[in-house]
């Protein structure tokens, strides 16, 4: 091999036994190269084992990949604050993988679905919102996965408690509020009754718990007057949706109103100030929750008198001045005749008065008859409002007694056998009445339209022609109107299922657009 030189000439050092150049005594590469291909008597090469990482590495690939799932493990444990259910989150889910474990994303939501399945199995409650959050996954993928574990345990979860949910949060996120205890300990037992009250009147079924809490949660503060505490906060503490927990509060402030009807001045009370009136309603339902089922006779409801001349107050305040009231001499709170209310009752100690719905109703009947007469006698000129201090319903804090059985965490049967003096059906169940009556309405108008095109002469004959048209009388003359008629994609929908001869049970339902694959567009097919 010549050198870079051209030379072909070398010699060999004696001190290296290198070849060298012997012209430019450059040291040939090459040289001294041996192989390393083994052999018997050749020098061995490093042998790494299958499955092992390779030399310097002590674990093997699985030992690796249990550390790992273990550390992964631990670390959503923190994040979720339950490491004290670690171990039977780890042997759960070596059960499942046969102790293989895992890695990747599918691994996260397992450990997610464990998590939730393990808190349920205990009867500690944990929102299936916070865990997705935690893993970093969809809660309907978590939802198939805890499907996935519970059928593969054959394990029989117990029932949610919406109760216990609402205990969770609040406590969680009253910590960060300057409440007295004693207040926060009567707000949460008040927050449980109305939860029970809401699963009692099915404002739950079918529903996700979160917002009806958020709701719940938010109603408890602005009736104890707490700041700071928006249902928009709530909502995002709670991982729910913000618009979702406003109908909820909607629902329930709508639901306190009916149930506010039964009560003397219910008249008075609507969605917008029953939040002032809700002492009196919460009350009513408390005592209510407290009778002995099955009881014969008339029930007599126990009232404090203190809360109905309260109310009285409120009422006298509004209307006119109550410099009177404060001598003594009001014409309104005179002593009247015990014969005029027969249903009027006393107790032992002559301080707590139990009056029926029909005795109170007639006291508050008469003296807002009296108050409204004095305003249209001519004392509206001097009429004007004065803010009384003490007046307002939610400043006085013997309206809850926190003593019925609803305020505690109760099973969905319990919840049902209670009484709070309403009942409904589910507003889900309402609204898809009221959607089956209106597709019915519009079945009819699109047959009538229908009919008009096909038979012209016999269009006007059944008195469909009123649908679009009325004579109006204005002013002693009569003109003809049209009505609007207004159609929509839904009318032109269920005339092409019509036409088609689909059942009217069918479009009832709502299912367009199976009905218009299966009759309309496959109609060619079938």
């Amino acid at each position: 091999m010549p050198c870079r030189c051209g030379s072909h000439s070398t010699i060999r050092d004696d001190q290296t036994g290198n070849l060298v150049c012997s012209k430019c005594y450059t040291i040939l590469d090459f040289d001294n190269y041996e192989a390393q291909i083994g052999g018997i008597t050749g020098p061995t090469g490093t042998n790494i084992h299958i499955g092992y990482a390779g030399t310097g590495s002590i674990f093997s690939y699985k030992d690796r990949k249990i550390y790992q799932a273990k550390t992964l493990i631990h670390e959503y444990a923190l994040r979720l604050d339950i490491t004290y259910s670690e171990s039977d989150i780890t042997s759960m889910i070596d059960e499942i993988t046969d102790g293989e474990f895992g890695e990747g994303d599918w691994f996260n939501v397992l450990i997610g679905a464990c998590s939730y399945v393990v808190m349920r199995r205990d009867k500690k409650f944990f929102p299936a919102a916070e865990v997705a959050k935690a893993v970093g996954c969809d809660i309907y993928e978590l939802g198939r996965m805890i499907a996935r574990v519970v059928k593969f345990l054959k394990l029989s979860l117990p029932e949610i408690s919406i109760a216990g949910l609402f205990e969770r949060e609040f406590n969680n996120y009253m910590n960060r509020k300057n409440v007295a205890e004693d207040k926060k300990e009567m707000m949460m037992k008040q927050g449980i009754f109305l939860v029970n009250c809401a699963v009692k009147w099915s404002l739950t079924t079918g529903r996700r718990p979160l917002p009806v809490v958020a709701a719940v949660m938010a109603f408890v503060a602005e009736l104890n007057a707490v700041d700071g505490l928006k249902i928009e906060d709530v909502a995002e503490h709670v991982h729910a949706v913000v618009s979702t927990c406003k109908l909820r509060y909607k629902e329930l402030l709508a639901a306190l109103v009916r149930v506010a009807q039964v009560l003397p001045w219910g008249k008075d009370i609507s969605v917008k100030n029953v939040v002032k009136y809700a002492p009196f309603v919460i009350q009513y339902m408390e005592l209510k929750s407290m009778e002995v089922p099955g009881g014969g006779g008339e029930r007599v409801e126990p009232f404090d008198m203190e809360d109905v001349i309260s109310e009285c107050l409120l009422k006298v305040a509004a209307y006119g001045n109550d410099e009177n009231l404060s001598n003594g001499d009001s014409q309104y709170f005179e002593v009247r005749n015990r014969s005029d209310f027969p249903t009027l009752s006393n107790d032992n100690d002559g301080n707590n008065l139990k009056l029926s719905h029909e005795c109170l109703s007639l006291i508050y009947s008469t003296f807002s008859n009296e108050v409204d007469a004095e305003k249209l006698n001519g004392q509206s000129g001097q009429i004007h409002v004065r803010k009384r201090r003490g007046l307002e319903p939610y400043t006085c804090q013997d309206w809850w007694s926190g003593k019925s059985e609803l305020s505690k965490k109760l099973l969905l049967k319990q919840i049902l056998e209670k009484e709070v003096g309403f009942d409904m059906m589910p507003p889900s169940f309402i609204a898809g009445c009221k959607a089956n009556e209106r597709r019915r309405q519009k079945i009819k108008a699109a047959k009538v339209r229908i009919n008009k095109i096909v038979d012209p002469s016999s269009a006007g004959s059944d008195g469909s022609d009123n649908l679009n048209s009325s004579e109006v009388a204005c002013g002693g003359k009569k003109r003809k109107r049209r009505q609007a008629s207004e159609i929509d994609w839904e009318d032109f929908v269920i005339e092409a299922l019509l036409l088609h001869r689909v059942k009217e049970e069918d479009i009832e339902k709502g299912h367009y657009r199976a009905l218009l694959g299966l009759y309309v567009f496959n109609s060619g097919t079938i």
